[in-house]
C-alpha cells in the first residue's frame, strides 16, 4: 500500500491542470511508457475524483502497475502529463535530496547521527495524513474473512474522505469497492465507468437457467441450449414475459423448476470480453515484479 500526502506536495504544478485545491486526485493525458521498444503504457488518459474509489482493471502485463508505480513516482514516464493532488510526483531520491540524505540513502535509520534522524522525520512527515492511497493487489493470498474484513477497512477509508485507486484481479472485489473502474489492455483504456453499467451491462439481454426434472422436456419456445449438468439457458427479448409463461408452464404442469435464476453479464464476463482473454481465473502477479511500499 502507498500513501501520498494531502497537505505538502513536492513538484511543479502542471500547466491547466487543477491545483492542490482542484476536484481530481489524480489526473493523466497522454501516458506513455516504452520498455525495449514496447509501449507498457500506450496514451492512457485518466481522472480520478477525490474521495471516490476508483479500480484499475487488466490482465497481466496489460500496463497497471507500471501507470500506478509512474502515479507514485516510483517510475519516470516517457512523455504525457500526470497531476497528483495537483502536483507532478516527485520521485523518491528527490525527496531524500530536500533533506539532505542522498549519502545515506542506503543506510539503516539507526546507523544515522541524531541531526540525521530528524532529517529523515521530515521525509517522513512528508507521508502523513494520507489523502491519496494506492491499493496494488491489497487481498491477494487472503482468506474470504480476511479479504471481507480488508474489503470493510477500505470502505471506511473512503467514508472518511479518502481517495483510493485499487488494483486487483478479483472482479467481486472491484463490483463491492469500486465506484468507478477502468480496464486497461495492451497499455490502453477499453473501458471506463460505473461497474454497474460498465460495457453496458444494463442494457444487456438477461439470462434465465433452470432445470427441469428427468423425464420432462423443456417447454416449446423457452428453451435454449441443455448443459451436461442438465440447466437449461436462453436470453429472451422480454424478460418479464418469458419468466411468466415459464412459470405458468410449470405451474400448469406441476413442475419444479430447479435452480431457476435470471442474470445479467457479471462484471466479469463484461472484462473477458473487454480484454479477449482468460486472465488465469483472475489472480496472480503483474506488469512488474515490483510493488509499492510506502512513500
Amino acid at each position: 500500500m502507498t500513501t501520498l500526502p494531502g497537505e505538502t506536495g513536492a513538484g511543479n504544478v502542471p500547466a491547466g491542470h487543477p491545483d492542490d485545491g482542484g476536484p481530481s486526485a489524480v489526473h493523466v493525458r497522454g501516458l506513455v511508457k516504452t520498455y525495449s521498444g514496447v509501449r507498457a503504457v500506450n496514451g492512457i488518459d485518466l481522472d480520478i475524483r477525490r474521495g471516490e474509489i476508483f479500480a484499475l482493471l487488466g490482465p497481466n502485463g496489460a500496463g497497471k502497475t507500471t501507470t500506478v508505480e509512474i502515479l507514485e513516482g516510483y517510475r519516470t514516464r516517457d512523455s504525457g502529463e500526470v497531476a497528483v493532488l495537483g502536483y507532478d510526483p516527485r520521485p523518491v531520491d528527490e525527496v531524500i535530496g530536500l533533506v539532505g540524505l542522498e549519502e545515506k540513502r542506503n543506510s539503516r535509520v539507526n546507523k544515522l547521527s541524531g541531526g540525521q534522524q530528524r532529517r529523515l522525520d521530515v521525509a517522513i512527515a512528508l507521508a502523513g495524513n494520507p489523502e491519496l492511497l494506492f491499493l496494488d493487489e491489497p487481498t491477494t493470498g487472503f482468506d474470504p474473512s480476511a479479504r471481507r474484513e480488508a474489503w470493510e477497512v477500505i470502505k471506511d477509508l473512503a467514508a472518511l474522505g479518502k481517495t483510493v485507486l485499487l488494483t486487483t484481479h478479483y472482479m467481486d472485489e472491484a463490483q463491492y469497492l469500486a465506484d468507478r473502474v477502468a480496464v486497461i489492455s495492451a497499455g490502453r483504456i477499453v473501458a471506463e465507468g460505473d461497474p454497474a453499467t460498465l460495457g453496458n451491462r444494463e442494457l444487456a439481454r438477461a439470462r434465465i437457467r433452470y432445470r427441469v426434472p428427468d423425464g420432462a422436456a423443456p417447454p416449446p419456445g423457452l428453451a435454449g441450449p441443455t448443459a451436461a449438468d442438465g440447466f437449461t439457458e436462453f436470453s429472451p427479448g422480454d424478460v418479464t414475459v418469458a419468466l411468466h409463461q415459464l412459470t405458468g408452464w410449470a405451474l400448469d404442469h406441476q413442475i419444479s423448476l430447479d435452480g431457476l435464476e435470471v442474470s445479467r453479464p457479471t462484471l466479469e464476463d463484461v472484462y473477458l470480453a473487454l480484454t479477449g482473454a482468460d486472465d488465469g481465473a483472475l489472480t496472480g502477479a503483474d506488469d512488474s515484479a515490483s510493488k509499492g511500499g510506502t512513500a
